[in-house]
């Protein structure tokens, strides 16, 4: 691969910022701890990169970020991919001129695809003595708290046995309701399931710039700032590659998924000379997304990640108060509304008399009991429903902020 070294790169290493500030400059690279032994790393490709803008897989590229991964495994530093790739590896296997829309077809192209994207990473590995894992996910996979286990407890033997797991939606199978819409995201989730230090963003930008680039050929490059800093949302904008869903939007979404565990998040190109052992020395050219907060505890990264909410619950101030600023359960009492067609267990968001999602969590009771105890207090609740299992609409075990 071709350095694409940014020009004008500042020697100076830029200081650790400790408030919501945004570090921009023309170019330069960004530092943070460097990754140990021990340590463990999602790599995410994306579909521009892997297959050249359509014109079929880069074997050349894939082999240089395998041998990347190779050395940073060579290092004790365990590496999970999501890969994009395979959908637009078997458009052009099928000769089709652009990515369809139809599911039926899509998934046609992912069977297609998937085989030849596992193949050229199972060739490349093996010329450095490694193995590779096909493990394929759904959003189903990560919404079930058993499925969830099940799925962290099998990458992480993987990694114990020194394979190297290729991770990547199910597309063959996957309906729109289900799926993650982008690897960025499924990526994010997965540094959640591994509890990954850091996540590297693969793409065909240079990072997360002030406005769109391509339009806005001045615009400055971001360095540095905290994922969840509401100023990105502007910035990352929309749009993607043509054989691509995601997108700066997409990515941004994805770092503040890692930031959930703790994981600081570098978005760059992937056609930087050695852009992944780069991440090891804790510097590289792109944009970096740091966590800025302690890491949830495993059960709320799990409801944190969750993408789909079954239905809604409007609370007053104060239950709002109470939840976000108090850490306290959710009561029956607060609740002015109920939303939606939810079972008990079902994930609900808690929203602020302005509609704004405040919180998500388990729900306690059904959409049709929530209305019939909302706005009373829980000593009523028997007499209500002629049982009470929980006092608490949503146990604070049971919930995250947003």
């Amino acid at each position: 691969m071709s350095s694409l070294a940014a020009d004008n790169r500042s020697e100076t290493q830029l200081r650790m910022i400790t408030s919501e500030e945004l570090v921009f400059a023309p170019a330069a690279d960004v530092a943070t701890d460097p990754l140990r032994r021990g340590d463990r790393l999602v790599v995410k490709i994306g579909s521009a990169l892997l297959t050249a803008n359509g014109a079929g897989l880069d074997s050349d590229a894939i082999s240089g970020w395998v041998e990347q991964v190779a050395q940073l495994h060579a290092r004790g530093i365990k590496v999970v991919m999501v890969s994009s790739g395979a959908v637009a590896e078997g458009v052009r296997r099928l000769g089709w001129s652009s990515r369809p829309e139809e599911l039926n077809r899509l998934q046609a192209a992912a069977a297609v695809g998937q085989a030849g994207l596992v193949q050229h990473y199972e060739q490349a590995f093996q010329k450095h003595g490694l193995h590779t894992a096909q493990i394929l996910l759904t959003h189903d996979d990560l919404v079930d708290r058993k499925r969830y286990l099940n799925a962290r407890s099998t990458l992480t033997a993987l990694l114990d046995f020194d394979v190297v797991p290729i991770v990547n939606e199910n597309d063959t199978v996957v309906t729109d309701e289900i799926r993650f819409g982008d690897n960025d995201t499924l990526a994010g989730l997965v540094v959640n399931l591994v509890e990954a230090k850091a996540l590297l963003l693969l793409t065909d930008q240079s990072g997360l710039y002030e406005s769109d680039p391509r339009h806005s050929p001045k615009a400055r490059l971001l360095l540095q700032a905290f994922a969840a800093n509401s100023e990105l949302d502007a910035m990352a904008g929309g749009g993607s590659g043509r054989l691509g869903r995601g997108g700066m939007q997409t990515k941004l979404r994805a770092a503040r998924l890692a930031a959930r565990s703790g994981a600081f998040t570098y978005i760059t190109h992937g056609g930087i000379l050695q852009a992944i052992t780069s991440i090891a020395e804790g510097a590289t050219g792109g944009t970096l997304l740091l966590a800025g907060s302690e890491p949830l505890v495993a059960r709320k990264q799990w409801l944190a990640g969750h993408l789909h909410c079954m239905g809604a619950l409007q609370l007053d101030d104060g239950a709002v108060k109470g939840v976000c600023q108090l850490g306290r359960s959710l009561l029956g009492v607060g609740v002015s509304a109920v939303n939606g067609d939810f079972r008990r267990g079902d994930l609900v968001a808690c929203l602020d008399p302005r509609g704004h999602e405040v919180a998500r969590g388990l729900v306690n009771y059904s959409a049709a009991e929530s209305r019939l105890i909302m706005g009373k207090s829980s000593y009523t609740i028997a007499n209500t429903l002629g049982y009470v299992d929980e006092e608490e609409l949503i146990h604070r075990d049971n919930m995250v902020l947003s």
